[in-house]
């Protein structure tokens, strides 16, 4: 489907609805509120302010939705004080949203919304983010799964509108290795760091992890920090702050250097493979089953991990372990393509 033939869907979406959209500032949701704003019945631009976003980011994004001109609010619901968060468990993202779309929820419920939507595209589908599963269990819409958005397809959309967002939305949390405990010292620490990174370099992404006392900084673009001053002057910054050691990750952030299909060709042509790929998350069988029978004929067999599905002459076989491999397709486009229109209809395990 075309750019402008999803941001026709989209508008459709929301035509005549009452929605609340889940608002961080980010690229996704800044879409959402501007397709909410035109084309809603009633839309609301909602934060959730957890105690472990860059403060910053939470007044960027109000200032965001004002300029849209979509109504705004923020909660405020520190997670540091919740114990079953700050332990820091390996669900923690899933914990974390959990918590927060119960705010949108009952938010939802008594200003009588019809319903809340999340900014989650096509592309977060191919990463592992847990917190996905809640979208699921609570029916949180996700328009631009459903529509097929791509990440580089919200930016661009965004960039030809001249409509700003913030490219840097993640909580700090996630800095921080699961199964060590989250303290605000840590927390605080993280964000001086990535703040005084960010303010010598110009930079608007950077993440500087803390694994065990040592700082990994991470940077979109390693010229910028290149310099053995300024490396000089961050390691005794950083030391100083209570960091027993700093390093940097000479990989580019957000470089991941995946392709989303991997033309792999077979000896038998009829048959070739144009589409391989390897999810970083297991998947649950019998639930992508019952969601894939309405795109055609499901073979499903949880025993042995595996489903197949067959689409307009296509083979789709989708293992328990995270692997989709596809035949029968035209090219690399048809492949991609297809993979989009799949994507909604797989499900995780827990």
């Amino acid at each position: 489907m075309e750019i402008q033939k999803k941001l026709d869907s989209l508008k459709s979406f929301f035509k005549d609805k009452k929605v609340i959209v889940a608002f961080s500032g980010g690229a996704d949701s800044t879409l959402l509120a501007l397709v909410a704003r035109d084309e809603a019945k009633d839309a609301m631009a909602v934060m959730v302010d957890n105690g472990v976003m860059p403060p910053e980011g939470i007044h960027k994004a109000e200032q965001i939705a004002k300029k849209i001109g979509i109504k705004h609010h923020t909660i405020t619901y520190n997670f540091l004080k919740d114990s079953e968060f700050e332990i820091n468990p390996p669900n923690r993202c899933y914990i974390c949203k959990n918590k927060i779309y119960q705010q949108l929820e009952e938010m939802a419920s008594d200003y009588h919304y019809d319903l809340v939507t999340d900014g989650t595209n096509i592309t977060d589908l191919f990463e592992d983010r847990p917190g996905i599963m809640v979208n699921i269990e609570k029916n949180i819409q996700t328009p631009l799964v459903k529509y097929g958005f791509t990440s580089q397809e919200v930016r661009t959309i965004l960039n030809e509108m001249n409509v700003e967002y913030n490219p840097s939305t993640t909580c700090l949390a996630t800095r921080i290795p699961t199964g060590v405990m989250i303290t605000p010292e840590m927390i605080n620490r993280i964000h001086y760091a990535e703040n005084l990174v960010s303010d010598l370099t110009g930079l608007d992404v950077v993440r500087v992890r803390d694994n065990g006392g040592i700082a990994l900084i991470e940077v979109g673009n390693l010229e910028k920090v290149l310099d053995k001053g300024l490396l000089n002057h961050l390691g005794a910054e950083l030391k100083a702050i209570g960091f027993k050691k700093v390093s940097m990750d000479i990989a580019s952030h957000g470089d991941s250097g995946k392709e989303m299909v991997v033309y792999k060709p077979c000896k038998n042509e009829k048959n070739r493979i144009m589409l391989e790929i390897e999810l970083p998350y297991k998947l649950n069988i019998p639930e992508s089953c019952h969601e894939l029978e309405t795109m055609g004929e499901v073979k499903c067999s949880p025993q042995m991990g595996i489903a197949m599905l067959e689409i307009d002459g296509r083979n789709i076989t989708i293992f328990e372990k995270g692997k989709i491999v596809a035949r029968r397709v035209k090219d690399q486009k048809d492949a991609q393509s297809l993979l989009i229109r799949v994507m909604p209809c797989i499900r995780r395990q827990k």
